[in-house]
C-alpha cells in the first residue's frame, strides 16, 4: 500500500530483491508440517502511544467496537495512563499517554509500526467499514477484505476480513 511513499521503482532493482526473497524462503521457511511449535502462547498486548485518552477510547471502543477493558496509570510515569482494549480472541490492544511530554507526531520510523492488522469477522468488517464512513473516517480498501485507515494519533490500521492465520485466502500460519 505505502510502497510509494519509501521509494520509486526505478531506485530498486526488483529482480534482484526478488531473488533474495526467494533465497530467504527456500532457507528459513519450512513446511508447516515441519515446522516446531512457537516458545510463545500469542499476543498478550501492543501498546501504542495516545495523546488524547478520552478521543482514544471514543475511536476504538466506540467507532471500532472494541471495548475498554482497563485503565490504570502507568506505573513507569507519574499521571499517564495506560489503557486496554479487548480485540478478540484473548488479545489486547494498549495505550499510554505522557502528559506533559512532546512526543511529537506520529511516524513511520525503522522499528517502528507500520500497520496493525486485525482481524474481524465479514459481517463486521462491512458493518466497521460503513462506521468508519460515518465517523468520517479516510479509509482505503484492498481486495475486498482489507480497510486501512489511520487512528486520532496516526497510526495506521487494517481490518481484515480474512480468518486468524491466513491472508488474502493463503494459510500463512
Amino acid at each position: 500500500m505505502a510502497h510509494h511513499l519509501l521509494m520509486s521503482d526505478t531506485t530498486r532493482d526488483l529482480a534482484a530483491l526478488g531473488v533474495e526473497r526467494d533465497r530467504i524462503r527456500s532457507t528459513h521457511l519450512k513446511p508447516a508440517d515441519e515446522r516446531p511449535a512457537s516458545t510463545a502462547r500469542g499476543l498478550h498486548h501492543m501498546a501504542l502511544i495516545s495523546t488524547d485518552v478520552e478521543r482514544t477510547v471514543r475511536f476504538y471502543q466506540d467507532v471500532l467496537g472494541f471495548p475498554l477493558t482497563e485503565l490504570i496509570e502507568n506505573r513507569d510515569y507519574a499521571g499517564s495512563s495506560h489503557f486496554f482494549f479487548d480485540i478478540g480472541h484473548d488479545n489486547l490492544l494498549a495505550f499510554f499517554d505522557f502528559p506533559g511530554l512532546d512526543v511529537g507526531p506520529y511516524a513511520e520510523v525503522l522499528g517502528g509500526l507500520h500497520h496493525l492488522a486485525i482481524s474481524v469477522e465479514p459481517e463486521r468488517w462491512a458493518l466497521l467499514r460503513a462506521r468508519l464512513t460515518e465517523a468520517g473516517v479516510e479509509h482505503e480498501v484492498h481486495s475486498d477484505v482489507s480497510i486501512y485507515f489511520r487512528d486520532p494519533d496516526g497510526a495506521r490500521l487494517e481490518l481484515i476480513a480474512d480468518p486468524l492465520g491466513e491472508m488474502y485466502g493463503q494459510h500463512v500460519l
